[in-house]
């Protein structure tokens, strides 16, 4: 895929990653930029990074399909939380009532996964945002704050280990462990909550680590692993030590805030690798 291409989509969900996406795919030549936003949702401050922007609510799934093909948009990529709870927590048009009454099993593979289609059958290809986001996804090596106990190294590459089953399974894509021990697995509530959780039965001590992964085979066209600043300022007040990324894979939001977030809360962020067992030194 040429990632300069004339002209792309882009359905922006909420937090930085649509800006960034917008900023990225321009400075890598991308001559024009569509977004379809959504109230409530989207930071506002992506209108001046695109040349066209269309604002549906969450559910108008019609409408949003009908914006990117009145101009003339055939490629778009996703960018930004759109959790798929969102879908039931408002009343969907009938082409996303359709969709989900389809599906027999609904997560964001699934739900995300049918929106594809949708959008394949009205001749817009959905594609990985990754071409233009790379850049932002630390690899092998990378260490951010304080320096890591042994310990906790083990923990970072046990955990990786974990956190890439759980995923497996479509539980989740975090885990919190200390000493050896799984304390807090992600589920439907998302990370910050899973990380609220593991720090709080790590103890007074703290200590605890966290590791974020991709599925073994992730559709990075609408699930991007993410962490930025504020996830830093959750695992701080967790009282989690290590922040641990699969390296290559996870995208690191706002990285000057969060260089210096780690180096104030006292929080290490590394990269992992799973598949060889090895965690940032």
């Amino acid at each position: 895929m040429n990632a300069s291409s004339e002209t792309l989509g882009i359905i922006a969900g909420n937090r930085s990653l649509p800006l960034m996406l917008a900023r990225q795919a321009r400075q890598m030549g991308v001559g024009r930029l569509v977004a379809v936003a959504f109230q409530g949702e989207t930071d506002p401050a992506l209108a001046g990074l695109v040349d066209d922007i269309v604002w549906v609510k969450v559910g108008q799934l019609g409408k949003l399909i009908g914006a990117l093909k009145d101009r003339g948009v055939t490629r778009c990529a996703m960018a930004g939380q759109i959790a798929p709870r969102n879908l039931f927590d408002v009343r969907p048009d009938l082409r996303a009532l359709t969709l989900l009454l389809k599906l027999k099993e609904k997560n964001a593979h699934t739900i995300f996964g049918a929106l594809a289609n949708e959008l394949q059958r009205e001749g817009i290809e959905l594609v990985e945002a990754t071409p233009w986001l790379e850049p932002l996804m630390p690899g092998v090596g990378f260490h951010l704050g304080p320096k890591l106990t042994e310990e906790q190294r083990a923990d970072a590459v046990f955990g990786g280990r974990i956190a890439k089953e759980i995923a497996r399974l479509e539980i989740g894509q975090t885990v919190v462990v200390k000493s050896g021990v799984v304390l807090a697995v992600e589920g439907f509530e998302g990370t910050d909550r899973c990380l609220a959780r593991g720090g709080e039965l790590a103890g007074r001590d703290g200590g605890a680590v966290a590791v974020k992964v991709a599925k073994a085979r992730h559709d990075m066209r609408f699930d991007i692993p993410c962490m930025g600043a504020r996830t830093i300022e959750v695992a701080a007040e967790s009282g989690i030590a290590v922040l641990a990324l699969e390296a290559g894979k996870t995208l690191l939001l706002e990285e000057e805030q969060v260089k210096e977030t780690a180096s104030k809360k006292r929080v290490a962020v590394i990269t992992v690798d799973p598949v060889l067992n090895q965690a940032s030194p």
